[in-house]
């Protein structure tokens, strides 16, 4: 350790002080982002961020030695973490995994500090586990064509207004757009599946050339495609907000569908360095203040097929 480096920094947050460790640590070299850099990222968008992702599980991904080095998923806490941080222990195949949650700004810190460049969230809370108020498809391009991927979320749009339900709209800091539908916890996730797959296949019958649904990606060929894998107990999506580990240190972040109709977005649009002004606007404000039953988006598409 030379002479000028920083053993650690302290981040008073919430009425505790979180300690990150090795704050000059680079987890981006390329773009001269520390460990620092990050979790005063996550300090300030907080406020915007814990509404998304209080009482979800999350899967962790680590990136302990930044972006170019080793990195893993972590489901289960280690026991080292604080005792105030949340926690809840769910059933898995031949066992159970105790997840985190997130609910304040010190435990958001506190996951900086372990390499957390990236928490992906549940579709559902911890109370209700297989009873999702999220319902998601992820537009994956065939490669880096964002063009179709807007094309293809404006075709969902477009078929979820005729099933009259809202969606929502985030770059998800990779390559492609996640299209969320609010939910009211009356169905399972086996059942929001299904409808998600039915919609998917529908939308991907009525554009053959560019759609698909074809999970093996060599039977895609150019198609764009309608994931709806997500949509399943224990699987997660990248939260909004989150930092992805790209060069850049891109957002996955929620956009409005006019940004979205007047191609003023793209992927990676947004990055840990210029989020802040999308802080004073909310797209999301009003979506997902009351979720929704499929029961009749079902019947509807149903007369659809």
């Amino acid at each position: 350790m030379s002479s000028t480096s920083v053993e650690s920094r302290e981040f008073k947050v919430g009425g505790r002080t979180v300690r990150v460790s090795r704050p000059d640590k680079a987890l981006f070299p390329d773009d001269g982002i520390t460990k620092a850099d990050l979790a005063r990222y996550y300090r300030t968008v907080a406020h915007r961020m814990l509404p998304q992702l209080r009482g979800r599980p999350l899967m962790l991904e680590r990136h302990p030695d930044g972006i170019g080095g080793v990195s893993f998923m972590q489901k289960d806490v280690p026991e080292y973490f604080p005792d105030w941080i949340h926690r809840v222990e769910l059933p898995k195949q031949h066992g159970t995994v105790t997840y985190v949650l997130c609910d304040d700004t010190a435990t958001l810190l506190h996951l900086v500090d372990q390499g957390c460049i990236t928490p992906h969230r549940f579709l559902s809370k911890a109370d209700r586990p297989d009873h999702p108020d999220r319902l998601i498809f992820d537009l994956d391009p065939p490669g880096d064509d964002f063009a179709s991927v807007r094309t293809a979320a404006l075709l969902l749009r477009e078929m979820l207004e005729q099933l009259r339900l809202p969606s929502a709209v985030m770059t998800t800091g990779s390559r492609g757009l996640h299209v969320l539908v609010p939910l009211d916890r009356s169905e399972t996730f086996d059942e929001v599946r299904s409808f998600a797959g039915d919609v998917a296949e529908l939308l991907a019958l009525s554009h053959p050339d560019t759609l698909t649904t074809e999970v093996r990606k060599e039977a895609r060929e150019k198609r764009l495609y309608l994931d709806i894998q997500r949509n399943a107990y224990a699987q997660t999506a990248v939260a909004p907000f989150a930092v992805r580990a790209h060069p850049g240190a891109p957002v996955a972040a929620p956009v409005s569908w006019t940004e979205v109709e007047d191609d003023a977005v793209g992927a990676r649009g947004f990055t840990l360095r210029d989020i802040s002004a999308r802080l004073e606007v909310n797209p999301w404000q009003d979506v997902f203040r009351r979720g929704r039953s499929l029961g009749g988006a079902r019947r509807r598409l149903d007369r659809l097929c």
